[in-house]
């Protein structure tokens, strides 16, 4: 039963929507290990997919944001340090677009907006892109050029500012990008994804912490199941040559992110 609210009500409704049965729980937990090894293994961490698997067990809003981007942070790092450690980053690739979009993740995070017209936009941008890359056929030596440094600032902020209004690190956007440009490789782009979600969740979460939210009792078990797929994943993701398999893989999870917009936008 529902404690009596304080004066304003605000420590008791944090309270209340902390607590989460322990069934949902370990349901939760299976999901999570499964989304951040299928994510991580695309340099990803894996947000989308746990947005996707709060809401459908009915987990509070007030937590789901924040506990998205806290276990991006968790998977995105150790994402970042295994493709780092297998060669697949670039700086060169990786700093004109973090150098504007972690300021707007901050920014993004301690906004509040209505998610159904930019959720159906985004949804059905990355379905295009899904179907981009599976269409696909380039495999082997991979073509690049070098990218843009004004077009980076510029797709980087505006990136930053989605991912941290949706509570993503903004890998779904950056991959893509960098694929269909030739701006990158595809294992490469992932290590380069996988620190650029780093960096936005972290900023994303500080901004979100400023305004409002908190996280759950059991977010340390989460935690767990979500760093163990998400070690199997990016083992498994750095050390993988294959771009045509890859770009599958990225596709899936591109469906799954969009699926989750769609669902963010109807109800």
């Amino acid at each position: 039963m529902r404690s009596q609210r304080l004066d304003d009500g605000t420590e008791t409704d944090r309270r209340y929507t902390r607590a989460v049965s322990s069934s949902v729980v370990i349901i939760l937990a299976a999901l999570f290990f499964v989304t951040a090894a299928l994510y991580a293994s695309v340099g990803h961490a894996g947000a989308s997919g746990y947005l996707a698997a709060m809401a459908l067990l009915g987990v509070s809003p007030a937590i789901m944001k924040p506990t998205a981007l806290a276990l991006n942070i968790l998977v995105a790092a150790i994402a970042s340090l295994l493709y780092w450690r297998a060669g697949a980053f670039s700086w060169r690739t990786f700093w004109p677009f973090a150098v504007t979009s972690v300021p707007a993740s901050f920014i993004g995070g301690r906004l509040v907006v209505p998610v159904r017209a930019y959720g159906i936009i985004v949804a059905l941008i990355l379905i295009y892109a899904a179907v981009r890359l599976l269409a696909s056929r380039r495999g082997g030596e991979e073509q690049v050029t070098r990218v843009p440094t004004v077009a980076a600032l510029m797709t980087g902020a505006i990136i930053g500012l989605l991912s941290g209004l949706v509570g993503v690190g903004g890998g779904i956007f950056l991959t893509p990008l960098l694929l269909f440009c030739r701006w990158s490789t595809t294992r490469v782009a992932m290590g380069v994804s996988a620190v650029f979600i780093l960096v936005n969740s972290i900023a994303g979460l500080a901004g979100h912490a400023i305004g409002t939210g908190d996280l759950p009792r059991s977010l340390p078990i989460l935690a767990a199941a979500a760093a163990i797929g998400g070690w199997m994943g990016a083992t498994y993701g750095s050390r993988r040559t294959n771009p045509i398999l890859m770009r599958r893989l990225l596709a899936i999870v591109l469906v799954i992110a969009s699926l989750k917009m769609f669902a963010a936008a109807a109800f």
